[in-house]
């Protein structure tokens, strides 16, 4: 599966323990970046994670921030885009079954890395219920037209 990962510089060190799992696990990675603690701006590589999925290039995103939410917010802005926050396995197979979420974001101040790992695969292992979700996330997209 194709994977399409950016970070902040506040989410750098769980980015790299993202990646390293995610390719353990034979996933190939498109890295937006970071890829130095520097000081850079979210939005930035919320966008081009949020693009390169909307685009069928990468089937799923990882972002990571301090909290993870400015990183939902700015992929949130592009269409086909159900970016979510995520704190445990949970959210992330109810998000993945009912609202069909395609982007996985982090919060590197608020999680450990054990969860984030957990909760991620849990995310890319669960598929989408579809049913009488289907209408619902339809109804998410028509919003944005």
């Amino acid at each position: 599966m194709i994977i399409a990962l950016g970070s902040d510089h506040a989410g750098l060190p769980l980015k790299r323990a993202i990646l390293a799992a995610l390719e353990a696990g034979g996933h190939a990675v498109l890295d937006a970046g970071t890829h130095d603690d520097s000081s850079v701006d979210y939005p930035d590589f919320a966008h081009e994670v949020a693009a390169k999925v909307a685009a069928g290039e990468a089937r799923f995103g990882v972002l990571v921030c301090g909290s993870g939410i400015g990183m939902s917010i700015a992929a949130n802005r592009h269409p086909a885009i159900r970016a979510v926050v995520l704190h445990n396995t949970t959210e992330a197979r109810l998000t993945r079954a009912h609202n069909d979420a395609n982007i996985a974001c982090f919060g590197a101040r608020t999680l450990g890395v054990e969860v984030a790992l957990d909760a991620l695969a849990a995310f890319l292992a669960t598929p989408f219920q579809g049913g009488r979700h289907e209408r619902r996330v339809a109804k998410i997209e028509t919003a944005l037209t």
